[in-house]
């Protein structure tokens, strides 16, 4: 071993993290998008069935996503991602309605999603939806997520600072600390 090679293998470690930064900035799309609820009835974890657009409309900022339970993949990720982001809100998570909406209606029943909510530490800001499929599907056509079945899904969170506003649509997978900065910026914005 000469005194070059930690040198030369400090240089490719760095270069490596460089380009894992680079995929990851280039994985991550935003962009400001409009879109109108349907009028469809799901039913939250609690078992209460609630109107969309309404639990949409309460007056607070929305995160979205989309999940389902059995998912071993995309779902766990950004399940994480927001309950750190969650986290991260502290004293001010109350401020925000993070809903998490089930691709998979027929097997997320609300005593499924509850247990699912219990292992993210979901707080009560943070409600899971499932319903009837064909709600389920308008939902996910609605906000442009239907991918023909749930294993084809993809990474998608929305945000939006208010009802009336667009949607900043979030395609990739995010940090929690990039979540945070977007959901600040976005509240910032007039």
């Amino acid at each position: 071993m000469t005194a070059r090679t930690p040198r030369v293998f400090f240089g490719i470690l760095v270069c490596a993290c460089a380009l894992v930064a680079l995929a990851h900035a280039a994985s991550v799309t935003r962009a400001t998008v409009s879109y109108e609820a349907p009028a469809v009835m799901l039913v939250r974890a609690d078992g209460k069935h609630v109107s969309l657009p309404r639990e949409l409309d309460d007056g607070r900022p929305v995160l979205l996503n989309f999940v389902f339970t059995t998912c071993s993949s995309t779902c766990p990720l950004t399940s994480r991602t927001l309950e750190e982001f969650q986290r991260k809100l502290g004293s001010d998570a109350g401020r925000v309605h993070l809903m998490s909406i089930s691709i998979d209606p027929e097997q997320d029943t609300p005593a499924r999603l509850s247990e699912y909510a219990r292992k993210f530490h979901a707080g009560p800001e943070w409600q899971y939806y499932t319903g009837s499929l064909a709600a389920s599907v308008a939902t996910q056509r609605a906000f442009d997520v239907y991918r023909g079945n749930k294993m084809s899904h993809s990474p998608v969170t929305l945000l939006r600072s208010a009802p009336g506003k667009p949607w900043l649509r979030i395609e990739g997978f995010i940090t929690p600390d990039e979540l945070l900065d977007d959901y600040q910026k976005l509240l910032a914005s007039p």
